[in-house]
């Protein structure tokens, strides 16, 4: 186990714990591991000394933590004992520059101020990994998730470094895809999913208008009431700090190759191809093969890394550099989530 002394080691450091104390940061306050030699994420920081507030030494810290989240893609903070959402909430504004509120993309409640709880996806089934909101023109730079209660079984949130993702999939359809992008038609209001009043927050045509023109996104009402939006966005982005490339996209999420063939067969029996809630193509409107999606799931699964949730821990994600999912489950699973640092691909 490596340790180390944490940073601006000249000068003492409050530190709150049920009462005020003082602590010298030359003290050795923290842990650093891993899970294994050859597993470059999630890096593990755990407390090397007792009534350690690590909100209070993540915000003197803020460059260290950086740091290794770029080196690192993922940091699981492990053994501090963040298990409500206001000490969740004050851990993500300890580390981050700000937290910013949901924007209705997808079903979520809200637990306390900027928290809120995980996707609403059937527990018996496997989210697929993907970048957060990488099919918007705006996404989070970093994610937050916290673990209120681990379920019972499964449920773990598997993460996979998408700088390796880039690397490892074969190279003719890398480049097919840096070249072409990729193109997400989505369908709301067509009674499946949410509809475009709930995820664009507002009942005005005028203001959905007004967003998508802002962030270029095609749209064309329909005779029934509901929207169309077609977006095309880039499958490749350099890290805005480190310029590295990293495989940014969620066809995967989209592409109805990848869902199982009973979810599959009932959308192609109750929907239009045009009319479906959601699926994706190249950037020049030309079919993304059932071949290629499948290969690609078949590199995010072998470089997935799987962890199981305690109470407590808390993991983040530098959204560029690390894709997430979520496991099957059984039992009640209580997960907070937080997310930070809204950019867009124009300043990647």
């Amino acid at each position: 186990m490596k340790q180390i002394k944490t940073i601006n080691s000249n000068s003492p450091q409050k530190l709150h714990k049920g009462g005020r104390k003082y602590i010298n940061l030359e003290t050795e306050l923290i842990k650093l591991d891993s899970f294994g030699d050859e597993q470059t994420l999630p890096l593990i920081i755990k407390p090397s000394v007792s009534d350690i507030d690590i909100a209070d030494w993540a915000e003197a810290n803020r460059e260290f933590v950086y740091t290794n989240l770029i080196k690192h893609g993922a940091i699981l903070f492990k053994g501090f004992n963040i298990t409500t959402a206001a000490a969740f909430e004050r851990f993500g504004l300890a580390v981050c520059s700000q937290l910013f509120n949901e924007n209705g993309e997808h079903t979520r409640e809200t637990v306390t101020g900027k928290v809120y709880t995980p996707v609403s996806y059937p527990a018996d089934s496997k989210l697929l990994w993907h970048n957060e909101n990488s099919f918007n023109y705006r996404w989070p730079a970093k994610i937050l998730f916290g673990c209120r209660q681990p379920a019972e079984q499964g449920g773990e949130t598997p993460i996979v470094d998408s700088r390796k993702v880039f690397q490892f999939i074969e190279p003719k359809i890398r480049e097919q895809f840096a070249e072409k992008q990729v193109m997400y038609v989505r369908n709301y209001g067509s009674g499946l999913g949410l509809d475009w009043q709930t995820v664009f927050q507002t009942k005005s045509r005028a203001d959905v208008e007004k967003f998508c023109q802002n962030n270029l996104i095609n749209f064309e009402w329909k005779n029934d009431g509901g929207l169309r939006t077609i977006s095309i966005r880039p499958a490749v982005i350099k890290h805005p700090q480190t310029g590295e490339l990293s495989w940014f996209n969620q066809a995967q999420h989209w592409h109805l190759a990848c869902l199982d063939t009973q979810t599959r067969e009932s959308l192609l029996s109750s929907f239009k191809t045009e009319d479906l809630p959601r699926n994706c193509f190249y950037g020049d409107g030309t079919p993304i093969e059932d071949s290629t999606m499948v290969d690609i799931c078949g590199v995010y699964q072998r470089l997935e890394v799987c962890f199981p949730w305690e109470r407590g821990d808390v993991l983040l994600l530098d959204n560029v550099l690390t894709a997430h999912g979520r496991n099957p489950y059984v039992g009640e699973r209580k997960l907070f989530v937080a997310m930070s640092e809204l950019i867009s691909f124009s300043q990647t």
